[in-house]
């Protein structure tokens, strides 16, 4: 039977009887099944068109031509592992290198960023000879068992942390210890790290890496202060340690300004190790480490062969040539940068209009969008954000949330997103809340004369007042509303 012959309902029996249900579905009230997409858009059994604003594996737009034509065409003519020689790998790590530091010159290819991630911690130990990790609260680095070892997003709820792994804070400037108005939050929270490697070196432990995504994804679409990476690979470095990119989420010119995030740093900064996935094949499982020759040297030395099935496959390879021929021939790198800056003006308009927006953070095609309770606390706004999504969800436009609050909205698109689809979700977005305001407005009059419920006038905040807005009260009182007056 085809896929998108199957009714929905049936499609969903069958994933529920057959599929673990620790692998979750968006909505899983009320799932959308996709069978087809293109560009910016996926499309349900149905033909319903949704705007897809959180997609960034399919980096050039879903089933871009260039690269499905790419991988078809090597696909009919050979598919096998990398110890034959063949010029699609070669060319691929050449056309990459052209991209960064020329520190950076040695490449391995992989399938995933996992595999990415976990290669990147063996090169570490291997060259420093020490086993501990340094990584960020919040931090999310993959699924191999390795990684859920340092990612405190997943290891808080398993096995707790390891004692070779170490933790420093998130540098949050919005909602962590030093903040907008700190003088210079890059140096404190630096050296927050340099005191972790401090307590970890007064215990006997020796530190391997550094690990950190370039821009913070899991932990809340944060934009780290400028100046922080740099200061941290100092300390890093100085205790023997490497300092590990990962760019898996943000990499390939989502940032705008330059190619790799980490780059946002400065032309002087140049990590140890950088990692790619995700956006790098378009959808196909593509992954790559880059390193400096002395790490590579350190990693050979062993006398043990690297080998990787799939990894760097022609195929593989000929995808991942076909992304970069499409982010230059259609100048993705400087369409984010135009589109970015109009989505956060017009985001930073509805801030102004709406108290539940408490922050927006971002560059290039990479915005977060922090929803608050009160703006004092900066409490954050978890329920409220998943009631938009969900109605956002109802207007057609595919929207997510991360952030260890769950509240925080996360604008990571195909890079074709376009000003026409930034003004849409914005429009929508503003049409949501305003249309939430003022259905309130009517109720509370209800609410005030039902004795049984209880809600303060007080609790709300009309977008041209100084009162608070909560969405998730106001929801649980219409519900409460609806019963009374049934």
């Amino acid at each position: 039977m085809a896929a998108d012959s199957r009714a929905k309902a049936a499609t969903l029996n069958l994933r529920r009887r057959l599929l673990s249900s620790s692998c979750r579905l968006f909505f899983p009230e009320d799932p959308v099944k996709i069978i087809r997409s293109q560009g910016q858009y996926l499309y349900d059994e149905q033909g319903r068109e949704f705007l897809d604003c959180v997609n960034n594996v399919a980096h050039v737009g879903h089933c871009h031509p260039t690269v499905v034509q790419a991988a078809h065409e090597q696909n009919l003519v050979l598919n096998t592992n990398s110890r034959y020689l063949h010029d699609n790998i070669v060319d691929y790590a050449q056309r990459l290198s052209e991209t960064l530091p020329k520190e950076l010159s040695v490449f391995y290819f992989l399938n995933s960023g996992s595999e990415a991630n976990d290669l990147a911690l063996r090169l570490a130990r291997q060259y420093t000879e020490h086993q501990d990790v340094v990584v960020l609260d919040h931090a999310y680095h993959g699924h191999l068992s390795s990684l859920i070892d340092i990612s405190p997003y997943k290891f808080r709820d398993l096995d707790g942390q390891k004692e070779w792994v170490h933790v420093a804070p998130l540098p949050d400037t919005y909602r962590g210890p030093y903040r907008e108005d700190h003088p210079n939050p890059a140096e404190a929270y630096a050296n927050e790290v340099k005191n972790v490697v401090n307590i970890a070196q007064e215990k006997g432990r020796k530190i391997a890496a550094f690990f950190a995504e370039s821009l913070p994804s899991v932990a809340g679409q944060i934009i780290p202060p400028a100046g922080y990476f740099s200061q941290v690979a100092e300390h890093i470095r100085r205790a023997g340690g490497l300092f590990v990119a990962d760019e898996i989420q943000v990499g390939f010119g989502r940032v705008g300004k330059h190619f790799w995030a980490f780059q946002l740093e400065g032309e002087s900064f140049v990590p140890d190790i950088v990692t790619m996935g995700k956006s790098i094949g378009n959808g196909h499982p593509v992954a790559c480490v880059v390193t400096t020759q002395a790490v590579s040297r350190a990693f050979e030395a062993t006398g043990i062969e690297y080998f990787n099935t799939f990894g760097g496959n022609p195929v593989s390879c000929a995808v991942g040539l076909a992304v970069l021929d499409v982010l230059e021939t259609e100048q993705l790198q400087a369409h984010a940068t135009n589109v970015g800056s109009f989505l956060m003006e017009h985001l930073s308009q509805q801030k102004a209009k709406h108290p539940i927006i408490g922050d927006v953070r971002g560059t290039g095609l990479f915005i977060g969008v922090d929803l608050i309770k009160d703006e004092t606390l900066r409490t954050p706004a978890t329920e409220e954000a998943e009631y938009l999504i969900s109605r956002l969800k109802e207007n057609y436009i595919l929207l997510s949330t991360d952030g260890p609050g769950r509240n925080v909205l996360k604008f990571k698109p195909p890079m074709c997103f376009s000003l026409d689809n930034a003004q849409h979700l914005v429009a929508k977005l503003d049409d949501i809340l305003t249309d939430l305001w003022y259905f309130f407005l009517d109720m509370e009059e209800k609410v005030r004369s039902c004795k049984t419920l209880r809600i303060q006038p007080n609790s709300v905040k009309h977008p041209s007042g100084k009162r608070d807005l909560c969405l998730a009260h106001l929801h649980q009182e219409i519900h409460q509303l609806q019963l009374a007056f049934a």
